[in-house]
């Protein structure tokens, strides 16, 4: 099932609970870029799973954040990886609050770095 690549966001394919993410949190960043910062760890699930985490102090907005959290579950989505849980983590800031709250640019530069994140050799399924 990890290297067919399912378009849903399920809730089995979610980190949820607080233990969860503490685990993956423990271990070293896998990869960091100028605004994010990926962990990751193997789980014994068929699939991999993700948690994305946007501070309020990097992005004052919410139609911000939920942007944030919307590209990155797309990437997701569309990503073939093992089974591993996989946590985003907002680490610098995007915007201020005095200027607009998402731009067409914002997001293609979000879009660009999230997608070299989960380009990472170590994330992804063996092709058949």
């Amino acid at each position: 099932m990890a290297s067919e690549g399912s378009h849903d966001f399920a809730r089995a394919r979610r980190i949820i609970k607080t233990d969860e993410f503490s685990s993956v949190f423990r271990l070293r960043p896998a990869q960091k870029t100028a605004h994010f910062v990926l962990y990751a760890r193997p789980n014994t699930l068929p699939h991999a799973r993700l948690g994305v985490v946007v501070a309020k102090r990097f992005a004052p907005r919410a139609v911000t954040r939920n942007t944030i959290k919307r590209v990155t579950r797309e990437l997701f989505r569309t990503s073939q990886f093992t089974a591993l849980d996989l946590i985003v983590r907002l680490s610098g800031p995007v915007n201020k609050k005095s200027g607009p709250a998402t731009t067409a640019s914002l997001k293609s530069e979000l879009r660009t770095e999230l997608a070299r994140l989960f380009a990472a050799p170590a994330l992804r399924a063996p092709r058949p």
